[in-house]
Formats: C-alpha cells, sequence, structure tokens
C-alpha cells in the first residue's frame, strides 16, 4: 500500500516526474549558449552563427582553494557567489567571442591580464549592483522620513524601494532583443535540469515539457538576497546616516551567506513550507526564462551531457 509506505510513494511519484531529486548540477545562460557545472568541471556550449554546436570543457577550482571554508554554513555562500560572478562573465566573453565583428585578428592575451581584467570586470560589477539595489534606496529613504515619523515605516519604505527596482531593472532589459534570446538559453538551461532531476531521459521532447522554472536559480538567489536585506536592514538603527550605509554595506556578506543556504535548502528539499518561500523568486522567473526553441534546447542538452553522465543517475531515480 503506498499510503502506507512513503518511500514506495515517493518512487512512484518519480517515476511520473512529479518529485525532483537534487543532481548537483547547475548552469547559466550566455550568448546563444548553455553554460552547466558540476563541482569543479564545466562546459559551455555555444551555437555558432553557421548553426554548428560547440562545446568547451574546462574546470574551475574557484577563488578559495581551503576546503574548510569553501564547506563552512554561510561563509561558503560569499565564495559561491564570487565564483559564479567570475566563471559567469568568463563564460559570457567566450560564448560573445563568436559574434564578435572585427576586421583584425584579436591579439592575444596573457593569461595574467585576463584574469586581471576578469577582476576588475567583477569588482566594477559588485559596485554597480551595491550602488543601485543598496545605496540608492537608502538615499531615497531620507526622501520618506519627511512622510513617515516611524523609523520601521522609513525602512519598510525602503526594502519596498528595493523591491520595486530589482522587479524594474528585470522587466526593463527583458525587453531588450538580446536579453530576450538570453532569456530563452536561460529557459533551455532550467529545463535541462528539471528534466533529468524529475527522472526523464535527457531528450528533445522530454526537456521540452519540462518546467523552465528551477528552485536553484539565480533570479531566485537575487530576491532572496533583496529581502533577507529588508530584514537585516530593520534591526540597523544608527543617529548617523553615514554609519547606517557603512552599516548595512558591511552585512552584505552575511546577507549572501545566508541567501545561499535557503537556496541550497530549497534545491534538495520538497518541504511544503520551503516551497512556500520559494513561489516568489519562481514568478520572478517568468521574467528572466523564455520558451527556448528546439536549436536552443540541443545546446542545453550537448552542455549537460558534457558535464553531466544522466543516464545512470535517471536510472537510479527510478528504481528508487
Amino acid at each position: 500500500d503506498c499510503n502506507q509506505n512513503p518511500a514506495k510513494r515517493e518512487s512512484i511519484e518519480r517515476k511520473k516526474g512529479k518529485i525532483m531529486a537534487y543532481s548537483g548540477i547547475g548552469g547559466q545562460a550566455v550568448m546563444e549558449g548553455v553554460m552547466m557545472k558540476n563541482q569543479e568541471v564545466y562546459a559551455v556550449a555555444v551555437r555558432k552563427p553557421d548553426h554548428e554546436i560547440i562545446v568547451e570543457k574546462k574546470q574551475y577550482t574557484g577563488v578559495c582553494k581551503n576546503a574548510f571554508l569553501k564547506n563552512m554554513v554561510f561563509v561558503r555562500g560569499i565564495f559561491n557567489f564570487i565564483d559564479s560572478m567570475v566563471l559567469g562573465i568568463s563564460c559570457l566573453t567566450f560564448s560573445a567571442s563568436f559574434y564578435e565583428e572585427e576586421e583584425e585578428a584579436p591579439k592575444p592575451r596573457s593569461e595574467k591580464r585576463e584574469k586581471a581584467e576578469m577582476g576588475v570586470t567583477v569588482a566594477l560589477a559588485v559596485v554597480m549592483a551595491v550602488a543601485i539595489f543598496m545605496a540608492l534606496p537608502f538615499y531615497a529613504s531620507l526622501f520618506f522620513q519627511r512622510f513617515f515619523h516611524s523609523e520601521t515605516l522609513v525602512l519598510l519604505a525602503e526594502g519596498a524601494l528595493r523591491i520595486l527596482i530589482f522587479v524594474g531593472y528585470l522587466l526593463m532589459i527583458s525587453q531588450m532583443e538580446d536579453i530576450r534570446r538570453v532569456f530563452m538559453y536561460h529557459g533551455a538551461e532550467h529545463k535541462c535540469i528539471n528534466c533529468i532531476e524529475h527522472g526523464l531521459d535527457l531528450t528533445l521532447e522530454n526537456v521540452r515539457n519540462s518546467s523552465r522554472e528551477h528552485k536553484r536559480c539565480g533570479t531566485s538567489f537575487l530576491f532572496v538576497v533583496i529581502i533577507v536585506s529588508v530584514i537585516a536592514t530593520m534591526f540597523i538603527r544608527a543617529d548617523s546616516r553615514t554609519l547606517r550605509l557603512l552599516l548595512r554595506l558591511a552585512i552584505i556578506p552575511l546577507i549572501a551567506g545566508v541567501s545561499y543556504e535557503f537556496i541550497r535548502l530549497a534545491g534538495r528539499s520538497e518541504n511544503p513550507i520551503v516551497n512556500l518561500l520559494s513561489k516568489p523568486g519562481m514568478l520572478l522567473q517568468r521574467l528572466t526564462t523564455r520558451e527556448p526553441d528546439e536549436e536552443m534546447i540541443e545546446v542545453g542538452i550537448a552542455s549537460v551531457e558534457a558535464v553531466f553522465d544522466w543516464k545512470p543517475y535517471v536510472e537510479k531515480l527510478r528504481n528508487g
């Protein structure tokens, strides 16, 4: 009786593709392609202008080499966020290289120079993100003080503005043609991961019918970061404006760490409460993902197969 045997019921539901299992792979959409990562191995599959799919497979060990720190709760989320930024920008640069129209062949760059340029790019991206999503709402909240005498109401207004800026930013970029194509590849990435994590063969048909929303998505992570930051700032009270801003900036690593732990839990859990808390972030993914075409799905499949042997994994899920 399945009602008396939860393990048997879960096995049957998984065979029907209704229950998700954690695979350990994650990915990112790039320009006309998909990057998939499994532990320290990643692959970037790109659809070239001549429609050929090219796959580059490499290793990335991360910015932190200390195994203890890399696995420490809350701390690991900080390094994971940095690694995602570094690897993501590197993969975007690689994919864009196939679509650059240059009269002259690019000059070879040393590995040291490439790392330096990558570091500057990541640093600028972090500074811009902090300025837009942290500093701007903070200074805008000073305007709210004219209407609200309660500091709590001012902080809530600041938090609401932070969420509105984030959603508005997603709405704005989703209207750009090039970004829409990236979001279609983002959908292909999610569909491929959902396909195998629900115990289905990684085929064109199964991927097409899979969901384009996933609880471990970067969009969900960023939304959780904003929500956690809103909650955290409620406890930061200081008379000095400068001190309040500095304290907000100082807790960013902690916010990233806490947010990562939630996303990590969500990707491994089917708990109803966790699923409910994951809903807002997954709803936002409707802005950052689009339904991919068959060629995009093929690219996603090629990227997965370069880093993950999905057949024994799916077989194991089916056998419960």
